[in-house]
């Protein structure tokens, strides 16, 4: 992911000005990440180094959410009803 890239998510999901580490956009950083990677591996089957990596950024995000839901519990639905997380 490219430095433009990023701020356009950062843009997107802050909280407040200067905002680059808030769960929510730490949140969706790592979902672009996952989409990324789950595409990756649609024609890179044998890579299992990087399946690795993205296990660890899907509990990475697990992680996060659970803190979110926890601290705030309409913050956690807005962001995962954005992100299109649940179905």
């Amino acid at each position: 992911m490219d430095a433009q890239a990023k701020n356009v998510i950062i843009e997107e999901y802050k909280t407040h000005e200067g905002d680059t580490g808030s769960p929510e956009v730490q949140i969706a950083l790592l979902s672009e990440r996952i989409k990324y990677l789950t595409e990756h591996f649609k024609t890179h089957k044998k890579d299992f180094h990087s399946r690795t990596g993205l296990l660890k950024l899907v509990g990475q995000r697990r992680k996060l959410l659970n803190y979110l839901r926890k601290k705030d519990i309409q913050r956690y639905r807005d962001l995962i009803s954005r992100l299109g997380l649940r179905k």
